[in-house]
């Protein structure tokens, strides 16, 4: 999969006539590193990362990197470098940015050691990087959640000793979606940590009806996944046990704004599905949080409407080719007055990314 990225946007966005400055806090960008380690087990997995340098292109260093022996991406130096990626910022209207790994590289398919062993490399490397901006960029970590006693434990060192706001997390672990109840410990832990968690597309169910080449999987598929796992939270009532988890999910929540008005129907027909979900399912959903990387201004507005001005979080994708490179222009094409555009740029992200912007609650030991 090549993915070359193309020069710097010009700073169209800094001069927002209603925001008046470079504001807006994304919370969808994603981390490779430059290098990965040598795997320090007794067997190296197949699957164990690597990166090879590749051509440049558009002025920017590009490697490889190569899972399972083949190039899975061809990325741009702006997944690893701190300098090129403050430099686009200000012209994508932009004060913060919340970065976390690439999410073919949250490795839950790995044995749990191995994973564990790669993950912490990542969370010290996005550690890193957020120390070099001074504050600007904000670190989200990822966590072997096949394991959940040891995804606990590096959510404990991510949050508690990095000073993450948080975790990025798959839409599934291996075919299992995050609203299944044995995750339930984790996402305790995040409650009680005070830690955000975003949930990206990953691995998505459904690629053998897709009929075309494969950058389909980030077209199609992803919302598609993305949808059903923002579904299961629903159905599964993580949220009724969990009434303090600050959750999110990428791509606009997916499917999920076409399937919530079904899924409340049926709430109200069935009652089956009122018994497992006592709480209605449009009342549930307005209590997760979606980005907002749809590109169309009418789909946004869509979303303003069904989930709430409060529950919409800028997400960009930076710096992969097929990301938003402006989005405070997407919100103002959405139609939003300003107190919904200072929402959404700005204001929901900051409470949804508490521990970045203000003081922590108190930790459990």
């Amino acid at each position: 999969m090549v993915d070359r990225t193309g020069p710097p946007q010009p700073p169209a966005e800094a001069g927002h006539p209603r925001l008046r400055c470079a504001c807006g806090v994304d919370v969808h960008a994603h981390v490779v590193p430059e290098h990965f380690p040598a795997c320090l087990g007794s067997k190296v997995p197949a699957d164990w990362p690597s990166t090879v340098a590749a051509p440049r292109a558009n002025g920017l260093c590009h490697r490889q990197v190569m899972i399972s022996g083949k190039n899975y991406r061809t990325v741009s130096e702006k997944c690893w470098s701190v300098s090129h990626r403050l430099a686009d910022l200000p012209g994508m209207g932009l004060a913060h940015q919340a970065i976390s790994p690439m999410p073919e590289l949250l490795s839950y398919w790995m044995g749990a050691a191995d994973a564990a062993q790669l993950l912490r490399y990542l969370n010290e490397q996005i550690a890193a990087m957020a120390a070099e901006s001074q504050g600007t960029l904000i670190g989200m970590g990822a966590v072997p959640l096949q394991d959940i006693d040891r995804a606990i434990a590096e959510l404990r060192h991510a949050v508690q000793t990095l000073g993450f706001a948080g975790v990025e997390i798959g839409s599934n672990v291996n075919g299992v979606p995050i609203g299944d109840p044995r995750f339930d410990p984790f996402f305790e832990a995040c409650e009680a940590l005070d830690a955000a968690v975003f949930v990206h597309a990953l691995k998505p169910a459904g690629m053998d009806r897709l009929v075309g080449p494969a950058p389909l999987q980030q077209v199609l598929a992803y919302p598609t996944d993305i949808g059903l796992a923002a579904a299961s939270v629903i159905t599964g009532g993580l949220l009724l046990r969990r009434p303090r988890l600050r959750i999110a999910f990428s791509h606009g929540g997916g499917s999920l704004a076409m399937l919530l008005p079904r899924l409340q129907k049926g709430w109200s027909v069935f009652p089956a599905l009122k018994e497992q979900m006592p709480d209605s399912p449009l009342a549930q959903a307005r209590r997760l949080y979606l980005d907002t990387l749809v590109f169309d201004p009418a789909t946004l507005a869509h979303l303003v409407r069904q989930f709430g001005a409060s529950q919409l979080l800028i997400g960009t994708d930076y710096p992969f080719n097929f990301h938003e490179s402006a989005p405070l222009a997407q919100l103002d094409a959405a139609g939003l007055d300003t107190a919904q555009l200072e929402q959404l740029s700005a204001g929901n992200a900051r409470r949804f990314l508490a521990r970045a912007f203000s003081a922590p609650l108190e930790e459990s030991a």
